[in-house]
């Protein structure tokens, strides 16, 4: 960590910014521009915002920061037309539960896959049933007929060795690593880890080590029989994205969209690095839950497409402060930015003004601040939701009025994707089917805590 990373500095004016809720950071000096007049190309920008201009003074307050990352839309001399290069490595489930239609399906979506893939990117292919296996090592793709027929040959094993297959995956994703290039595996199962290591905890853990190891992990659950807690779990540590498949033939299409996605990753590896001052205590900070008395956080954040948006809050509490603006906590985002294949950094500052005057203080707070925070809100509500669920706290009726304020919330907070999830949920609870409704929301869940939305 940077050793002027340093919170407990005294802010001894306003910031410059003409808003004083408003603070803005740009990482500079990132890659050359193409002509002296020219700046360079950034991949992404970071703005703070404060719920309010000022709190109180001299008495217990509590605010609420919004951290806004803005993607490039791409390289203007290149077009939108140009993307990532990609190492990717697919990770398959082929126990016997994976027998008939969904296998064909998840040829089938490999063979899309391929078909999108240039000599550009690089791709691997790992099963793994009561052992992990490596069908196609990390190579260009250079040549797709022989590709093609190793997919094509797979066949049905027995039991679920999932453990194995993540790490085989990861092993062939570290050979490829390249700056510039974005690295995901892209994982698909059908049913619970039954041989080699099952429990919850090294699981987690080995998404966590995938992340470390610079590549994101997308985890499909097809079917009624896999564990949605773990693999919305991995997802989370791996700074990644988990997806429900309801039905085999819907496969293809959820892989050819998260591919889709993926070619156009502008920031990977994104990492929130947070002190907070001596006198400041955290409620929660991008979604995780501090530890009493907690002052550093490293969070990981998910990668950024060209033209997409992240928000993050941080809910901060304050003693009994003397006037004056201060800085309640630093911040340092790092990042590979894939425009200009070099590792970046943004400081930003979380600056306040304390102040004595009861309209400043008591005013409404910012819009924007103000929509994060539902969304916020909006998540923990699934969360409780699925857990009345699974507990039996809740009947189906009590179910489906939750997730209907919910889905109203969403939709009135423009956030249309999640709210589409949702609607799922509610006609599968409509229909009895309990276990379908949970996985969707999981699912939902993931993508809500990610923050993401598309630039507005």
């Amino acid at each position: 960590m940077n050793p002027n990373f340093d919170p407990n500095k005294t802010q001894a004016a306003a910031p410059p910014s003409a808003d004083p809720r408003r603070t803005q950071a740009m990482p500079g000096g990132i890659g050359a521009a193409r002509t002296t007049a020219m700046p360079p190309l950034q991949a992404l920008q970071a703005e703070v915002l404060c719920s309010r201009e000022a709190t109180m003074a001299n008495g217990p307050a509590r605010e609420q920061f919004l951290l806004e990352l803005v993607a490039s839309q791409g390289d203007p001399f290149l077009g939108p037309a140009a993307r990532t290069p990609m190492n990717l490595c697919l990770v398959i489930d082929r126990s016997g539960s994976m027998e008939g239609p969904p296998l064909e399906y998840v040829k089938q979506a490999c063979r899309y896959v391929v078909d999108l893939l240039t000599p550009n990117d690089v791709l691997s292919i790992v099963t793994f049933e009561e052992t992990a296996q490596v069908l196609m090592p990390p190579q260009r793709v250079t040549q797709k007929a022989p590709i093609l027929e190793g997919i094509a040959r797979l066949t049905i094993g027995n039991t679920t060795n999932l453990y194995d297959g993540l790490n085989l995956g990861l092993q062939q994703i570290v050979q490829s690593q390249e700056t510039g290039r974005a690295s995901r595996l892209l994982l698909l199962t059908d049913g619970e880890p039954t041989v080699g290591v099952r429990d919850f905890p090294s699981l987690v853990n080995a998404a966590a080590m995938a992340r470390e190891r610079g590549a994101t992990l997308t985890l499909l659950g097809f079917g009624p029989d896999y564990n949605e807690e773990l693999l919305a779990a991995m997802a989370k540590r791996a700074g990644g994205n988990h997806y429900f498949v309801s039905r085999p033939e819907l496969i293809p299409e959820i892989f050819r969209a998260e591919i889709e996605r993926l070619m156009t990753v502008v920031a990977r590896n994104l990492r929130l690095q947070l002190r907070l001052a001596r006198w400041v205590e955290a409620r929660s900070v991008a979604g995780q839950i501090p530890a009493p008395g907690q002052r550093e956080f490293d969070v990981p954040l998910a990668d950024l497409e060209r033209g997409s948006a992240m928000e993050h809050l941080l809910d901060l509490e304050f003693p009994n402060h003397p006037l004056g603006w201060y800085r309640v906590a630093a911040g340092r985002l790092e990042y590979e930015d894939c425009l200009s294949g070099r590792q970046a950094a943004v400081d930003v500052d979380f600056v306040l003004e304390f102040t004595a005057d009861p309209a400043r203080y008591s005013c409404p707070p910012n819009p924007r601040v103000a929509s994060a925070a539902q969304v916020a809100a909006a998540s923990r509500a699934v969360e409780k939701t699925i857990l009345g669920m699974k507990t039996q706290a809740l009947s189906p009726q009590a179910a489906i009025a939750e997730l209907q304020k919910t889905q109203a919330l969403l939709l009135a907070e423009g956030r249309v994707a999640e709210a589409q999830e949702v609607t799922q949920a509610l006609r599968a609870l409509q229909s009895g089917q309990t276990g379908e409704a949970e996985k969707t929301l999981m699912g939902t869940v993931v993508h809500l805590d990610q923050g993401k939305r598309p630039r507005s």
